[in-house]
């Protein structure tokens, strides 16, 4: 690829979207959103008791399939709970991609564990398990049921895999390493409200699965999280930490272990019950993007855009360019032309191994993180360019 073809990128782009300013992923707003936070208000039910937030987390649950779902603050407070739920402890390892964001392992972090980088796969951006389970056979052993770290001395308790940008991750290979090693698995979902897997929603495979609303997600309650699982006993150990370990009783204020006030707002959950009204709109919006992206990119070379696998529905929350391996090089000017004409593409996370908390942390090779991070870029994604 030549400079010009750079220009022809650029061009292919706006011929999609047209011209700038166009961010990486925004909110669309229309319906009853406006009726549902003017009920909140009125009825002064702002906070984090109010009949929004049980109808959100029923709509979830009808939606995923998950048997349980409760409404947390945002993804990365679900991460959290849902491993202190699962017995995560101070000084236990958990395994987590390095090509990640950040507040996965920030979750692990906070509770004094210790995040254990693994690698990726460019097929699909998640965990390479082929490579995953040839690691941890050279590098672990049992003591009774725990797997042990033999470099390290720690446990290795839990995995967090992660569906990158709404794609599924090889989450039943992911599920076959977890029993052979006996991991609890939690599954950032942040990204993939929406995603399928052979018509099973991402985050219902593991013990727990986190979904994220932040403002840049498919639908948003500005911030919020969800936790969902099929485990009775977890969701209602989780729901009983999100709202400070709080006993029932009709006056008192009784705390039975130390709690964390967790609970998602009215308010928001007001607003993702209206988004979520949306979704299969939204969907097929992004699905119709998708689709206009790759006919401008079908037959350039050099370049491809990402497309879904065998038995996945793809939510395509961002839709990925993969530049091959003679123009890699060309990533950050293909950007920084973008942004000039105001269309802020980005690249994916920087390796969270590279960071400067956690560059002493233990990581296996990261080849294929490394990879994947030097060859994509991720579109302008928002379904209002579609839906306008």
């Amino acid at each position: 690829m030549k400079m010009t073809s750079i220009n022809v990128v650029v061009k292919s782009i706006q011929k999609v979207i047209g011209r700038g300013p166009h961010q990486l992923h925004e909110p669309l707003f229309f319906g009853k959103e406006i009726n549902y936070l003017k009920s909140t208000i009125k009825g002064n039910s702002v906070s984090s008791t109010g009949k929004y937030v049980n109808k959100f987390e029923k709509k979830i649950k009808e939606y995923t399939k998950a048997k349980f779902a409760v409404a947390v603050v945002n993804g990365t407070q679900a991460i959290y709970i849902s491993l202190k739920a699962c017995g995560v402890k101070r000084g236990q390892e958990v395994l987590v991609p390095a090509l990640t964001f950040v507040g996965s392992v920030n979750a692990i972090n906070y509770l004094g564990a210790e995040p254990h980088f693994v690698d990726s796969h460019i097929n699909n951006f998640g965990i390479n398990c082929p490579k995953l389970d040839i690691y941890l056979k050279k590098i672990t052993k049992f003591k009774g049921k725990k797997c042990i770290n033999k470099l390290t001395g720690r446990e290795i308790k839990a995995i967090i895999p992660v569906h990158v940008f709404g794609q599924p991750c090889s989450i039943e290979s992911i599920i076959e390493i977890a029993k052979k090693f006996n991991l609890i698995v939690i599954e950032d979902a942040a990204e993939a409200l929406g995603s399928f897997y052979k018509k099973k929603h991402l985050g219902t495979f593991g013990d727990a699965g986190c979904i994220s609303f932040n403002g840049n997600k498919i639908i948003t309650t500005g911030g919020g999280g969800m936790v969902i699982t099929n485990k009775k006993k977890l969701a209602k150990k989780i729901k009983h930490l999100t709202t400070t370990a709080k006993l029932q009783h009709k006056w008192e204020y009784l705390h039975d272990e130390v709690g964390y006030n967790f609970r998602m707002p009215n308010l928001n959950a007001a607003l993702g019950l209206a988004q979520l009204e949306k979704i299969d709109i939204f969907l097929k919006a992004k699905r119709s993007l998708f689709k206009k992206y790759l006919n401008v990119f079908n037959n350039k070379k050099g370049i491809h855009l990402y497309k879904e696998l065998q038995n996945v529905s793809s939510n395509y929350w961002l839709q990925t360019l993969i530049l091959d391996n003679s123009n890699k090089n060309l990533k950050n000017r293909i950007l920084e032309k973008l942004h000039k004409k105001l269309i802020y593409a980005r690249p994916a996370w920087k390796l969270i191994s590279q960071h400067k908390p956690y560059k002493k942390n233990q990581k296996m090779n990261l080849s294929g993180a490394k990879e994947i991070y030097s060859k994509i870029i991720n579109l302008p994604s928002s379904q209002s360019l579609v839906l306008k």
